[in-house]
């Protein structure tokens, strides 16, 4: 027979030892808890494990960051990401301005005039070394203000130059399959110009004289500041489309720099009559016979006589328009604060197509050359 004493001892031991391994759980549980609710102190440094929230900040690692620093004009052309897909059907990357995924931007977008004069306000952080810097900028030199140190700190250049990596174009697009019988909208104006810069400090000088002397060999509807009203964004195009001619008259003359003054009436079924770089340079992008150059004629005399001319002769007029037999030109922004959207877009998708190294140097010998 078992001796008692025996069997009350061993009792006894498996009820410490159970005793034990139940003390060692709670214990090891409320450690857990405790480390999950508060700071951890590793090697003198304190580490907060991430909430959930802080980790769906994290994007999607197939899609690259383009991290937009700061929004052009003081946020007041900030748009959704989303518009990239519904506008350009592009959807190549995650666009934020949460400068928290800084680190985990493969791309930081700068806009220029953002930029503050001693550059304070760039990031302070060290740039990781597979990020991409990108000079984000549309004007052209006559108002483009030169800001020291920025010399040799971009990797990537968006600008209207064709000669950027990434260049702003509003492109025309091109059919094999002609389009027959394109109708020119009705049309009860016969020059127009929508104007608001007359500073001659941005170079405006140049137009506004050419125009002084054009006016007083023909009529010319204007709008905009410069007529006392600004246009209402839904009265734009059909405004634009009611002109047989258009003023595309840039602010300063420089390579390339060709912008939606021109585009506008191509879109709409209107002549553009073009003040700017020299014909050439505007048939790197739009068809010789789609619109009319200011250079074409000896004075501002002649061209008016030209523009009487050709409101009197149907056949000769419609001639401006069989381009779009093949050719198709679409509407730039509807909205004065969308003006942004498509260069911010296509500089995602260029960061998600190209992954090569670059730099820049001398910016601003290259810009103003």
């Amino acid at each position: 027979m078992p001796n008692p004493s025996r069997i009350h001892k061993s009792i006894l031991v498996i009820i410490c030892w159970l005793g034990g391994i139940s003390s060692y759980l709670l214990f090891f549980q409320y450690f857990s808890q405790s480390c999950s609710s508060q700071m951890i102190q590793v090697q003198g440094a304190s580490f907060e494990p991430p909430s959930l929230n802080q980790i769906s900040t994290v994007p999607n690692p197939e899609k690259p960051v383009l991290l937009v620093w700061d929004w052009p004009e003081n946020d007041n052309y900030k748009f959704d990401p989303n518009e990239c897909k519904i506008r350009h059907n592009i959807d190549s990357c995650h666009l934020t301005d949460d400068r928290n995924l800084y680190n985990h931007s493969e791309a930081v977008l700068i806009y220029h005039k953002a930029i503050k004069k001693d550059l304070s306000n760039l990031p302070k952080d060290p740039r990781p070394p597979f990020q991409k810097w990108i000079w984000f900028h549309l004007e052209s030199p006559t108002n483009t203000r030169q800001k020291p140190g920025l010399e040799n700190l971009f990797n990537l250049t968006l600008t209207y130059r064709r000669d950027s990596d990434i260049s702003v174009r509003y492109e025309l697009t091109f059919s094999k399959t002609p389009k027959e019988n394109y109708i020119i909208p009705k049309k009860d104006k016969l020059v127009c110009w929508f104007v608001s810069n007359t500073n001659p400090g941005t170079g405006a000088w140049n137009r506004m004289k050419y125009f002084e002397e054009f006016k007083k060999h023909i009529s010319v509807s204007v709008f905009g500041n410069m007529a006392g009203a600004r246009l209402k964004d839904e009265d734009y195009y059909p405004t634009m489309a009611s002109c047989k001619f258009y003023l595309s008259f840039e602010n300063s003359i420089h390579k390339d720099y060709i912008t939606e003054k021109f585009n506008g009436p191509l879109a709409v079924g209107t002549v553009p009559i073009a003040l700017g770089p020299p014909r050439e340079n505007y048939e790197q992008f739009a068809p010789g016979d789609s619109f009319i150059h200011i250079n074409d004629f000896p004075d501002p005399a002649a061209l008016a006589q030209y523009l009487l001319q050709l409101d009197k002769d149907d056949e000769a007029y419609r001639r401006y328009f069989d381009w779009r037999k093949h050719i198709s030109a679409s509407p730039h922004f509807s909205v004065w604060n969308e003006e942004f959207i498509l260069p911010i877009c296509k500089a995602c998708d260029y960061v998600a197509k190209h992954k090569v190294y670059k730099e820049v140097h001398d910016l601003f010998k290259w810009y103003f050359s």
